[in-house]
C-alpha cells in the first residue's frame, strides 16, 4: 500500500485506511490508537500523522460498547431554563477531563421528566444528573436502585433513598436579598414565590425568616408565582394595584424577575427608582447590560463539578474520603448587585 494513500469522499476513514497511508498493519494502528505499548516513537509518530492526514477519528461509542461500558453521564435539564443551561456547561467542564460524555435529554412543555429519564436509560448512560427535578422522591429513590443519581439543586427528603444531592442554600439567600433590601431602607418587600418548584419552600421560607427578624412580619406579602416570565408579568400586574404597593420585591428566579422588569417598564414604573427588584440564580440572562439584574448567586461551576464528581465517584468507587452515598452537599449562595436595587424614594 502507499503513503500516499486516500479515502475516497463520502467515506468515514478506517483503521486499514490509517494502516494503508502509514504503510503498517491494522494491527499496529490499532495499538498506537489505544495507547498501549508495541510500537516504536517513530511508528507511533508515522501512524499518528497519517490518521491526522486523512482525518480519521476513533470511535469512542464503538469502543466503548465492546468495553461494556458506555461512560456517559444522563443529564436531565429544562430546556427553557437559563439556569439549567448554565449547569449543563459546567457539567461538560467537569465530565470530559475525567474521561466522561454527556447525553442530554430536554424537559419541555411537550416533553415530560419520565420521558426524557427514558431516553437516557435507553441510550445506556451509567449514571443521571437530574436537573431540578420534580418526579416524586419516591420515583427518584426507584431510579437510585437502578444506578447512580444526582439531584442538581432540589432539596430531597430521607425517603430517595441513595439519590445524591447538592444544592444551593436557597433559605439563605433569600434572606440575603431580604437583608440588602432592608439595608437600602425598605420595610414593604414582597415576594413572588415559585409554587412547587424545586427551592421554592426554602426560599420563601428564607423570605419570611429575614422578614421576622427584622421586624416587618407585618409586611410580609408572598403571591403566587412560578418559573416562568409569564409568571412574574402576572404578578406584577397584581402588585401594580396594590395599595401600598411594595418598594421592593424578590422574584423566585431570574426569569421571573425579568417578567416583573417588564411589566413594570410598560407601565412607567422605574426600576429602582420605584421599586427594586431582586432575582435568584445569576443566570446569564441576569448578566445582560439591559437588565443588569440583582440577583442571589448560585456557584454555577462548583455545583455542576460536584455533581459531576458525585456521579464518577459511585461508578469508579467510593474514596474514603467522600460524603456516604444518599447524603447531601448544600453550597453557600452570595448576593450580587446591580442595577434593579436602590433606595426607596419614600425612604
Amino acid at each position: 500500500m502507499s503513503p500516499t494513500h486516500e479515502v475516497p469522499d463520502g467515506k468515514r476513514p478506517t483503521l486499514a485506511d490509517v494502516a494503508a497511508r502509514a504503510n503498517v498493519s491494522t494491527a499496529l494502528v490499532s495499538i498506537v490508537i489505544r495507547g498501549t505499548k508495541g510500537a516504536s516513537a517513530a511508528t507511533r509518530e508515522r501512524v499518528l500523522q497519517a490518521a491526522k492526514d486523512i482525518g480519521y477519528r476513533p470511535d469512542t461509542r464503538a469502543r466503548l460498547l465492546r468495553s461494556h461500558r458506555s461512560r456517559l453521564l444522563g443529564v436531565q435539564f429544562e430546556l427553557q431554563s437559563a439556569f439549567h443551561t448554565d449547569l449543563v456547561e459546567g457539567i461538560y467542564a467537569a465530565a470530559e477531563p475525567a474521561g466522561y460524555q454527556i447525553a442530554l435529554s430536554a424537559v419541555a412543555p411537550s416533553r415530560s421528566e419520565q420521558q426524557a429519564v427514558d431516553t437516557l436509560l435507553a441510550d445506556r448512560c451509567e449514571a443521571l444528573i437530574l436537573l431540578g427535578p420534580q418526579a416524586p422522591a419516591a420515583r427518584l429513590a426507584e431510579l437510585a436502585a437502578q444506578l447512580p443519581v444526582v439531584s442538581l439543586a432540589r432539596r430531597l427528603r430521607a425517603s430517595a433513598g441513595n439519590v445524591e444531592v447538592v444544592r444551593t442554600a436557597d433559605e439563605e439567600g433569600a434572606r440575603q436579598a431580604v437583608d440588602h433590601l432592608v439595608a437600602l431602607g425598605h420595610r414593604d418587600i414582597a415576594h413572588v414565590d415559585g409554587g412547587r418548584a424545586p427551592g421554592a419552600a426554602d426560599r420563601r421560607r428564607g423570605y419570611r425568616t429575614a422578614m421576622v427578624r427584622h421586624g416587618l412580619a407585618a409586611h410580609v406579602r408572598v403571591l403566587p408565582g412560578g418559573l416562568t416570565e409569564d409568571d412574574g408579568s402576572a404578578a406584577a400586574r397584581t402588585l401594580l394595584t396594590t395599595r401600598p404597593r411594595p418598594t421592593g420585591v424578590l422574584a423566585f428566579n431570574d426569569r421571573c424577575a425579568t417578567g416583573l422588569l417588564d411589566t413594570f417598564l410598560r407601565a412607567a414604573v422605574p426600576v429602582p427608582g420605584g421599586i427594586s427588584v431582586i432575582g435568584f440564580d445569576d443566570s446569564r440572562l441576569a448578566r445582560l447590560a439591559h437588565i443588569d439584574l440583582t440577583t442571589v448567586g448560585q456557584d454555577i461551576p462548583r455545583m455542576a463539578a460536584l455533581a459531576v464528581g458525585r456521579a464518577i465517584a459511585r461508578l469508579d468507587g467510593e474514596p474514603a474520603d467522600e460524603p456516604a452515598p444518599g447524603t447531601e452537599t448544600v453550597i453557600a449562595p452570595h448576593l450580587i448587585t446591580r442595577g434593579t436595587t436602590a433606595p426607596p424614594t419614600t425612604a
